[in-house]
């Protein structure tokens, strides 16, 4: 059988490496400009070909996510930039407005395109549709289930490939087609600039009854009343290949990079198990404790088997659960000595219990026992973000490590 790809976000250059090494098929970025996460660092025009190029080198595939709603204004904005990437070997583009299509089609004959989740494709003739447009791939609309998907992989035709989101945030509206932040703060979500107003905490005010706020569930705090929960099918890892997807997709080009190492990691071991001997797989309940070593909401399956009932939504806080802090990454290990040089991303101090995992690792855990500065100096912390420590390990490391520990 065809391996499913294992698709990771990429919210910046560094991102776009971990991901890679962790174990990503292909990762999915964005521009400075027409990627629906403008707020995420995104990838200048040097980076896009550094990323580009260092997946190559990993045999891996890089996509672009061109998938803004334009409006007038971006039009000529987008084809100069079109033209600064034109011959970048980007291996697919991410779209979901047809001017875009036709600009592409125009100015990079040759690009392959993918239906982004936004475009809303419910059915196989939408999928159809866009099919005879030129578009290779449908990222299919979050609405689906594993029986509509296998019903819509009967339908197509063999080369269309299917793509869908296994792992991340659910938005509240149809596939990200919100207008409420457009409404309430006037950040278009459509053209990536989401203010996230749907996570936000709602109480009632009646008409007639000015100032009085009234909880909408019989709780003081008020009420969440559209904060989804987050999407995690590791548990259902057979279901996700057996549908006829070509690619998972994990959600989150927000996210550290401790995130992407941890997910890619999990996700990586799980269907290659599947695929070394798909009758025999079982699932490892390890796989779902370290998914929730990251920063996540509660899990829900979303839409895959069922349509989501109040059990999909969390109504009492937009909060994340964050029982393990990213305290480093290894840069450096020196095996005669056994110390590894850590950049410091949150404060690290001697006599901390740490965990320490790499791509295609389990975890280890050991005390910090030494703590050196750069200068080989003792030290009892690293309070300083990106300070420069030395480690000593227990067990072999490389660099791009991670470490991590309990809160």
């Amino acid at each position: 059988m065809n391996k499913v790809e294992l698709l990771a976000p990429a919210g910046d250059l560094e991102k776009l490496k971990i991901a890679i090494d962790y174990g990503a098929d292909a990762v999915y970025f964005a521009g400075e400009m027409f990627g629906l996460r403008a707020s995420a660092r995104n990838f200048g025009i040097e980076d896009i070909k550094e990323g580009v190029d260092y997946a190559h080198s990993k045999g891996k595939k890089a996509h672009l996510a061109l998938n803004i709603f334009a409006h007038n204004e971006d039009i000529e904005q987008l084809q100069s930039y079109l033209n600064k990437i034109k011959n970048i070997p980007i291996d697919a583009f991410i779209v979901s407005d047809p001017g875009i299509i036709m600009m592409l089609k125009e100015m990079i004959p040759n690009a392959e395109l993918h239906m982004s989740t936004q475009a809303n494709t419910t059915n196989y003739k939408t999928a159809d549709f866009w099919y005879k447009q030129g578009v290779k791939r449908i990222v299919l609309a979050r609405e689906l289930t594993f029986k509509e998907i296998k019903y819509l992989r009967e339908k197509l035709p063999e080369d269309l490939e299917l793509e869908a989101f296994i792992q991340g945030a659910m938005c509240i509206s149809y596939s990200g087609r919100c207008l409420l932040s457009n409404f309430m703060t006037e950040r278009d979500a459509n053209r990536g600039q989401c203010s996230h107003p749907c996570r936000w905490q709602y109480k009632l005010v009646e008409e007639q009854r000015p100032g009085e706020y009234f909880p909408i569930e019989e709780d003081e705090r008020g009420t969440y009343i559209l904060n989804s929960r987050d999407l995690c099918m590791i548990e259902h890892i057979p279901d996700i290949i057996e549908s006829g997807l070509a690619s998972a997709k994990i959600e989150g080009r927000m996210k550290s990079v401790f995130y992407v190492a941890t997910i890619v990691s999990v996700y990586r071991k799980a269907i290659d198990t599947y695929y070394a001997n798909p009758k025999g797989y079982v699932f490892n309940p390890d796989w779902l404790a370290e998914l929730k070593k990251v920063s996540h909401r509660e899990f829900t399956t979303g839409f895959y088997y069922n349509k989501p009932t109040n059990k999909d939504q969390n109504y009492q806080t937009s909060a994340y659960n964050r029982e393990y802090t990213f305290v480093g990454i290894v840069k450096d290990y020196d095996k005669n000595t056994g110390m590894a040089t850590v950049e410091q991303r949150n404060k690290i101090c001697l006599g901390d219990q740490i965990e320490v995992f790499g791509p295609y690792t389990d975890y280890f855990s050991q005390k910090i026992e030494i703590l050196l500065n750069e200068e080989n100096n003792p030290i009892d912390s690293a309070p300083h973000a990106q300070q420069i420590v030395k480690i000593k390990m227990k067990k072999s490391v490389s660099e791009k490590f991670m470490l991590r520990k309990h809160k």
